[in-house]
């Protein structure tokens, strides 16, 4: 853009010094005409980063979600293959349920047998409870006929002794009964994490995206290690993010209009809007508290800012590599005459694009 006004300029600058001769061609009009472009074409450039401030890197970052199996196991399946579109739902992988299998069958056999044992020791109470029944009555019975004399002392001993033991052994059938409940509610809890392990062997896709860089084969060992994920799922979500000095970003407010030219897409020049700018990232954070995430992104420039931008409707479904990089500029609510500049000057820029300077 700027040689295109420097070629109005001497265009203009022929038709009054040489063409039409209206003024000499001296040495101060000399100074006067080379001065005039510099003073104002420098004036022009420093007003138009403020108004409609460039970034020459722009990003595209998507998110990586690290798939760690929760239980351990040998891999029998990977039905999906790396840098194809997977939809959400799809199996990723599936480990082998044999084991987990077996012990759901061991909890509900060991389950079952508790229940057997249980209403065996219910039964064997409800027995015990009646026989103590019928033996206080007995004792009551003769009580009454040794406070009148016409009982027999021993009768009535031998059948409050009777009344005893029952009542011992009512208690220890209820101590057993409770010990097989507690066996039980556990064992329901082993069959529960036994049918959630066995849900676990087979692992889905969590949303849209891709898996890349696939290592994950039929036969390894699956392993629940955070630090070793079995594969990275990277999701079709996107954040397109254009870096800014911070005395660069004063004027930019969400909303305002954007523009991106990506070096994947050559003359093409991509909508967006301003979404936000990322006011708080980790190479500002001082040590007084947990340290923020870098998200998984390449490292900001220092004394640089994050804006992220949001393509239009009609440029959603563009497809953008993780990883795309470009160039794009923000037009403020400052300065709209001048902004034409700057969008010659991107357009421009996106047509070099076009040339692959390289000789091998």
């Amino acid at each position: 853009m700027e040689i295109i006004l420097l070629g109005i300029y001497s265009f203009f600058a022929w038709l009054v010094f040489f063409k039409f001769k209206w003024l000499p061609w001296n040495f101060v009009t000399q100074v006067i005409t080379i001065t005039i472009p510099i003073v104002g074409l420098t004036i022009l450039i420093l007003v138009l980063n403020i108004v409609a401030p460039s970034s020459a890197d722009v990003r595209v970052i998507n998110y990586v979600i690290p798939i760690n199996p929760q239980i351990r196991g040998i891999v029998v399946d990977v039905p999906v293959e790396p840098n194809r579109p997977i939809k959400k739902g799809d199996i990723l992988f599936k480990i082998d349920p044999v084991p987990f299998q077996i012990a759901i069958a061991n909890s509900e056999a060991n389950i079952e047998n508790l229940k057997k044992q249980l209403k065996s020791v219910q039964s064997s109470s409800a027995v015990i409870a009646s026989k103590s029944q019928l033996a206080r009555r007995r004792s009551g019975q003769y009580a009454e006929l040794a406070g009148t004399g016409a009982g027999n002392k021993f009768d009535l001993e031998q059948a409050e002794t009777e009344v005893v033991n029952l009542k011992n052994e009512l208690s220890s059938s209820n101590s057993k009964e409770e010990s097989l409940l507690a066996q039980i509610q556990a064992a329901e809890a082993q069959l529960e994490d036994a049918k959630w392990q066995l849900s676990q062997t087979t692992y889905y896709a969590p949303t849209n995206g891709t898996v890349v860089a696939l290592t994950l084969r039929k036969g390894a060992m699956a392993v629940p290690l955070p630090m070793l994920p079995a594969m990275n799922f990277i999701e079709d979500e996107q954040w397109i993010l254009a870096i800014y000095k911070q005395n660069e970003v004063r004027k930019i407010k969400p909303g305002q209009e954007a523009e991106i030219a990506f070096k994947m897409y050559p003359g093409r020049v991509v909508k967006a809007k301003v979404d936000s700018i990322m006011w708080a990232t980790a190479q500002g954070q001082m040590p007084i508290g947990n340290p923020l995430p870098n998200g998984g992104v390449a490292p900001i420039p220092p004394n640089s800012l994050a804006v992220r931008l949001l393509t239009d409707a009609k440029d959603k479904d563009l497809f953008l590599a993780a990883g795309a990089q470009g160039g794009g500029a923000v037009y403020t609510d400052s300065g709209a005459p001048i902004h034409i500049i700057r969008k010659i000057i991107l357009r421009v820029g996106s047509k070099i694009d076009w040339l692959i300077l390289k000789l091998h």
